[in-house]
């Protein structure tokens, strides 16, 4: 007896659940993102079923072969923590101190952050002022 719609492996309930949403929603639709799937209304059940579809073919058919390859390529590459003493790793991770501020001449004033509305300006006479 042969089948109208795609082939679906029975374990698969996510596919299942998929398609059996789309064909609730909406038999014929537009491809999701087309210039037709863009004019529907927000409401329109052919709108869903099109989105559904294209979530399902990305969950399905996506770019699975980019991906290995990139997690091979990863997985060859050296680490910035490879080669270096307990110690090194250690300094790494300290805290650094803050940026100070510092105004300028020709620069506008700076706003502190965390100062209530305060700004760093220069003054040539004393310096810098808050």
């Amino acid at each position: 007896m042969p089948q109208d719609g795609p082939h679906i492996d029975p374990g698969d309930m996510v596919a299942l659940w998929a398609e059996a949403r789309t064909l609730f929603y909406a038999d014929q639709f537009p491809p999701y993102a087309s210039k037709a799937w863009r004019a529907l209304r927000p409401d329109d059940p052919r709108r869903l079923a099109g989105a559904l579809d294209a979530a399902e073919k990305w969950r399905k058919y996506g770019d699975e072969d980019a991906l290995l390859q990139w997690l091979r390529d990863v997985s060859g590459r050296r680490f910035s923590a490879e080669g270096r003493s307990a110690a090194e790793l250690a300094e790494l991770r300290k805290a650094k101190p803050p940026h100070q501020l510092k105004a300028t001449p020709d620069w506008p004033p700076i706003r502190i952050p965390g100062g209530n509305g305060r700004y760093l300006t220069y003054a040539d006479e004393r310096g810098m002022a808050a």
